[in-house]
């Protein structure tokens, strides 16, 4: 072995090393040119409009598709996995029509800043070591993580796109490292899927067109958190409980069940958002909110969306208990807050009082929301 292939030997050794030491499960490392066929299936999927309101995806395209276009000088791609697996299946609070369904992942703290952080203790240990140029990246930049982290090993796209580890099952979150170090590079996993489709059946609104394909207008994690207008009608019984995200189709991947216990690392929990009480979440304001998920990344949507998302968990519930916030929240300042407001007690009142009530409010000043009181008198409201 030469001096330069000891050198990048013990560089790959080291950034590994350096992984674990932080707490990362899983550390494996790839080229910015392994992934040839991201750009047109990337291609095809804008072109199809799957990416919905998403529009920085479009805007990002080249940047996204290829490692070199984001950063010409990268020549090895490290990535990083950390297993936020829950104890339990998340899928028991579904069960619960007057609790609300919060995904896994956004019950920790937010996992891109503690993420980052560690990301960026590996990397300026790296840097000092190799005398590299190094940058570090966490979900929210223009790289395709999870076709890198398959080409680097960590596992493979699974039929709900999501990455799947042969150890970790379908409970991922991860960070990438690119460097200007041409570092040994480990052998991609290969698809396990097989003829199982668990995840593609588990899906309330029907998100996956086929197999590896997401059509994310449809996907409630998308309709939660990305989606800032009213959520149309035909997904609003669909959407059940689930108030912030949705983790069906992961908690239905039979890997789970082979997949090791968590680092030390792990995040915890908070447990007032393991199973917490619809009602108590309509009675947020702006800065109860806020106070309610500081360092969440629940934060991020903002009070209207989430009391938006709420609403349609209240009015799925059938406790006429609800009445009264859901009522309060009808004359609210947020046009799409009212309009779930008049979804919620369309469903929770009998059809007289319904009616008594949406009298004095089905001339609001906003489209939408009179659009929900005309929608619920066409249906004999």
């Amino acid at each position: 072995m030469s001096g330069d292939e000891r050198l990048r030997r013990r560089l790959t050794d080291f950034v590994k090393a350096e992984a674990a030491d932080k707490g990362f499960d899983l550390c494996r490392i790839t080229g910015p040119d392994s992934i040839p066929d991201a750009p047109p299936r990337l291609a095809d999927f804008l072109a199809a409009g799957y990416h919905g309101t998403m529009d920085w995806m479009a805007e990002t395209e080249a940047r996204r598709a290829d490692p070199r276009v984001l950063w010409s000088d990268v020549r090895s791609v490290v990535l990083f996995g950390m297993n936020y697996g829950p104890e339990h299946d998340p899928r028991a609070v579904l069960a619960m029509p007057d609790r609300a369904a919060i995904s896994v992942y956004a019950q920790n703290r937010d996992y891109h800043d503690i993420i980052k952080g560690k990301l960026k203790e590996v990397a300026t240990r790296f840097a000092a070591r190799g005398g590299a140029d190094v940058k570090v990246f966490v979900d929210t930049a223009p790289v395709m993580e999870k076709p890198l982290a398959a080409a680097a090993g960590l596992g493979w796209q699974g039929k709900h796109t999501n990455l799947v580890s042969r150890t970790h099952g379908s409970w991922l979150f991860l960070g990438s490292l690119f460097t200007t170090v041409d570092l040994f590079r480990d052998e991609p996993e290969r698809d396990h899927c097989g003829s199982c489709r668990a995840c593609l059946d588990a899906c309330p609104t029907d998100a996956f067109p086929a197999p590896y394909k997401l059509d994310a207008r449809r996907c409630i994690s998308y309709l939660t958190i990305e989606h800032k207008g009213p959520i149309g009608p035909e997904f609003r019984e669909k959407i059940g409980n689930r108030i912030y995200g949705c983790d069906d189709c992961l908690a239905a991947c039979p890997w789970n069940k082979f997949a090791a216990s968590a680092s030390e690392m792990k995040l915890v929990a908070r447990e007032e958002l393991k199973v917490p009480a619809i009602a108590d979440f309509l009675a947020l304001d702006d800065l109860g909110f806020r106070a309610h998920f500081s360092g969440s990344p629940v934060k991020r949507i903002g009070r209207d969306r989430f009391v938006r998302n709420t609403l349609i968990a209240a009015g799925n519930s059938g406790d006429r208990s609800l009445i009264a916030p859901c009522t309060r929240l009808a004359d609210d300042a947020a046009p799409v807050v009212r309009g779930m407001a008049a979804w919620a007690l369309c469903r929770l009142m009998t059809p007289s009082e319904f009616r008594q009530f949406a009298a004095g409010r089905a001339d609001d000043a906003d489209d939408d929301v009179r659009a929900e009181y005309e929608r619920a008198k066409a249906d004999g409201r």
